[in-house]
């Protein structure tokens, strides 16, 4: 089934970008945030093809020098900061479908504000889907503090729901706790077809799955200091530029 399993690698990048402006095309050590994920994206064993949804020329063209096709330019509409992520992927498909006459078995988006996902980790991805029949898998990293530590804060400065959960559980050392995870942003991979009936990312909790990444790959930039300590991870030989280079 894996061999037979037919990816489109859905590049996303718009020209709007409050936090970091210009953030799509800037550089970590000489190479945009676009470069390192079309690099990634083309070198990946399953990827059967790599597309770009941009409203901006110059992401596009940035793109392209790195493999990436440029079919369509993505609608105004959907370029703002409010137009979700479904609702970008749902266009892609759309227009493959009606001007390609074509479907896919699943569709992997991927967002340049995470820079340092490998081939490897999408090759991963595509693997996990395929073995567990998924409709959706996504790139995931551990949590910085358990959800068992945490709470909402009183307009009045009280924690108590933190206080009233830590009274709860056993064991209070932080690596006793079992392991929870958040989306980092690396890698979306969705089926076709569940993405068609549901028309939403995240549909079926059954059939989802996450593939756990280190801290350092799942690096996600939208401001300036996120930038830097980007940067010098990998100037200071802290993550191999070579998957990127």
């Amino acid at each position: 089934m894996l061999a037979s399993l037919e990816i489109l690698f859905l590049l996303v990048g718009r020209a709007g970008s409050k936090g970091l402006p210009g953030k799509n095309l800037r550089e970590i050590s000489g190479l945009s945030l676009v470069g390192h994920k079309a690099r990634s994206a083309r070198r990946a064993r399953h990827c059967a093809r790599l597309i770009v949804s941009s409203d901006s020329a110059e992401i596009q063209a940035e793109a392209r020098r790195f493999g990436a096709e440029v079919p369509f330019t993505r609608p105004a509409e959907l370029a703002t900061d409010t137009a979700s992520s479904s609702a970008v992927v749902l266009h892609a498909m759309d227009w493959i479908e009606t001007n390609e006459g074509r479907a896919y078995d699943a569709i992997m988006l991927l967002e340049p504000s995470s820079p340092f996902a490998r081939a490897d980790h999408y090759d991963a991805a595509v693997e996990l889907f395929a073995e567990k029949r998924a409709d959706l898998v996504v790139g995931v990293r551990a949590v910085d503090v358990a959800s068992a530590f945490v709470g909402k804060l009183g307009a009045d400065g009280s924690i108590r729901e933190a206080v009233e959960k830590i009274l709860r559980i056993k064991a209070l050392r932080r690596q006793d706790q079992e392991l929870e995870v958040t989306m980092n942003g690396a890698l979306y991979l969705i089926g076709w077809q569940a993405m068609r009936e549901s028309r939403q990312i995240y549909s079926n909790p059954a059939t989802s799955y996450g593939l756990l990444m280190d801290r350092l790959h799942s690096i996600e930039i939208e401001t300036e200091a996120d930038l830097g300590y980007a940067t010098y991870v990998i100037d200071q030989g802290m993550l191999d530029p070579r998957p990127w280079r």
